[in-house]
């Protein structure tokens, strides 16, 4: 599968769970017992950590479909990038996913302004280069809904850009045509997907 077939795939999965069709296939004990001596996902898919957007479900996948990493904002520090390095080039999967989510928590803090204690904080400075992008593009009279959605679309085009360019080994396998790199969005409301590229 390449990573195209696979970024397929993942928006038939979302088709599926939106029209109440999820199948349940890869949820059995054939197919954990199929995945005892190794794994081929077929997509990365980096996240929020938001407890309503779990990717196996919005996706109607099963085990060992999807290699999964997930962090409050989305946001992609060093050992999340470690973390798709590895499924990318030991586990040889073939897309990316950056998906982002309306209604994000850590946006409509990073959008207010707000100042936490401890590591919280770090994960809100990670988003200030996708509101001051945002915000210098368009969103002087928009209101705080308004701002929160462009500044989560904004960060997930920007991580995607981001990994895009990764050396030395994200930026090979996307050169030499292993992995697609995509960005996209869920609604948490309707439950759709929908790519921002």
């Amino acid at each position: 599968m390449n990573g195209k077939e696979a970024l397929d795939k993942l928006l038939e999965g979302n088709r599926r769970y939106l029209a109440g069709e999820c199948r349940g296939e890869g949820r059995h004990e054939d197919r954990r017992a199929g995945t005892v001596c190794g794994q081929a996902p077929f997509a990365i898919v980096l996240g929020c950590s938001d407890s309503r957007v779990p990717p196996e479900i919005i996706f109607n996948s099963g085990i060992g479909d999807l290699f999964v990493i997930r962090v409050a904002g989305g946001v992609a520090g060093e050992f999340v990038l470690g973390s798709i390095e590895y499924a990318a080039a030991h586990l040889h999967t073939p897309l990316l996913l950056v998906l982002g989510h309306t209604n994000c928590g850590a946006v409509t803090a990073a959008v207010a302004g707000a100042e936490e204690e401890g590591h919280i904080g770090a994960v809100l400075c990670e988003l200030c280069e996708a509101v001051e992008a945002a915000e210098s593009s368009c969103m002087e009279d928009a209101g705080e809904d308004e701002r929160v959605f462009a500044v989560v679309k904004e960060h997930a085009l920007m991580t995607a850009r981001k990994l895009r360019s990764s050396e030395p080994i994200l930026k090979k396998l996307i050169d030499d045509g292993s992995l697609l790199v995509a960005a996209a969005l869920y609604d948490i409301e309707s439950g759709v997907v929908s790519l921002l590229e």
